[in-house]
């Protein structure tokens, strides 16, 4: 094992994934170091989704490795899935229980101890403690995600998947979301954001990568005193594509 290999929170080796005909990852290869919060942009339908569920655990590929942790897939799966948290289009909360019931429920699936300091502090850093105990399902969209926010980060996940993440959150949740990314330099975390949004890529992201026809197209430090470079790939690669 090279020393990058050790390094890198994330590797993935030639990972493809297709459904039916249609192939949505060709032969992916991509590093993510530890600590780094890696913006992951490409055009709608490049497959971004299905990288994060790969991920995630909750697709499953038809060839490739992928380590997170040291862990891979397959075998070591139930060891992985301890490392990540993951906060996607689906909420992964269940609408009958309440919010505080939900977080409680993860908690005690991870063995978690200080449960409910656990859930209290990110409830109040989420801005949710005054509906903790409302039903999950009747809630608003913006609401929810919050809690699914709360509910990645319960673990504190060595890495943390983000898909679209900004995707109906107002602006003080935006901003929350913002301060737990930029956070995560205090616990070494790692981050994968998929987004639409160049400006967000560029202001939180240590690294962009773009994918594009099912491959990594770009894949390059932002340097905050010089994003012509970051701008010009995602107009080359995304922003005829959007």
């Amino acid at each position: 094992m090279t020393s990058s290999e050790v390094q890198a929170a994330v590797q993935i080796r030639g990972l493809t994934k297709s459904f039916g005909r249609t192939p949505v990852l060709r032969g992916i290869d991509l590093d993510v170091p530890k600590g780094t919060v890696l913006s992951l942009l490409g055009p709608n339908g490049s497959g971004k989704t299905t990288m994060i569920r790969v991920l995630a655990t909750l697709t499953k590929p038809d060839a490739g490795e992928v380590r997170i942790g040291g862990a891979g897939l397959g075998r070591q799966s139930a060891r992985l899935r301890r490392l990540i948290g993951i906060v996607g289009h689906d909420p992964l909360l269940y609408d009958d229980l309440t919010a505080r019931e939900n977080l409680t429920f993860v908690c005690r699936m991870f063995g978690l101890d200080s449960v409910d300091e656990r859930v209290d502090a990110l409830s109040d850093l989420m801005g949710m403690a005054p509906v903790l105990d409302r039903k999950v399902g009747a809630m608003s969209h913006g609401m929810k995600k919050r809690f699914s926010i709360a509910r990645a980060l319960l673990h504190d996940p060595q890495v943390l998947l983000l898909d679209e993440p900004e995707t109906g959150l107002d602006q003080e949740a935006l901003s929350l979301l913002d301060s737990v990314i930029l956070s995560r330099s205090d616990s070494a975390r790692t981050v994968i954001m998929t987004t639409h949004n160049l400006e967000r890529a560029v202001a939180l992201g240590d690294r962009m990568a773009i994918l594009a026809n099912g491959r990594i197209a770009y894949d390059e430090p932002v340097d905050d005193s010089d994003s012509d470079a970051s701008r010009r790939a995602y107009l080359k690669h995304v922003g005829a594509h959007r």
